[in-house]
């Protein structure tokens, strides 16, 4: 009863973390859950539970495929162009685990989107502020 109790809570808070996020928190939450489920996935793989790894890789795609349908080409140009290529890539190996129980292949794409969030959490809040501010004038 207690873990359905805290399994509610979490999905509340991350609910309300959502509700007053900018975009560019939002993107960093998915990369974040996108992470975790990979981390879950793995784990699952190493302990031959395949109905657990079924459902993590899944999540993790999908949450991979939402991060690449929210890419700007028209702003992000090249970079965009760059990252989505990664994002597909990830896909195909989160695939290819999936069907060969391949740990190593969870390892890279891990190591791949940990980069990409780096990166985006490395950018400077002043930046951030600037970009929100210019796609609020677009609005």
């Amino acid at each position: 009863m207690a873990n359905i109790n805290i399994k509610a809570y979490g999905k509340e808070n991350i609910k309300s973390q959502i509700a007053g996020a900018n975009p560019y928190i939002i993107i960093r939450m998915l990369m974040q859950g996108a992470l975790d489920r990979l981390a879950q996935g793995k784990g699952c793989i190493e302990r031959k539970d395949l109905q657990g790894k079924s459902k993590c890789l899944s999540g993790a795609s999908d949450i991979i495929n939402a991060l690449n349908e929210s890419l700007d080409f028209d702003v992000g140009g090249e970079i965009a162009g760059n990252i989505g290529g990664l994002y597909d890539y990830m896909i195909t190996r989160i695939a290819d685990a999936s069907i060969d129980n391949s740990p190593e292949a969870i390892t890279e794409v891990i190591n791949l989107l940990s980069e990409i969030k780096g990166a985006w959490d490395s950018i400077p809040p002043t930046e951030v502020d600037k970009a929100l501010a210019l796609q609020a004038e677009q609005v």
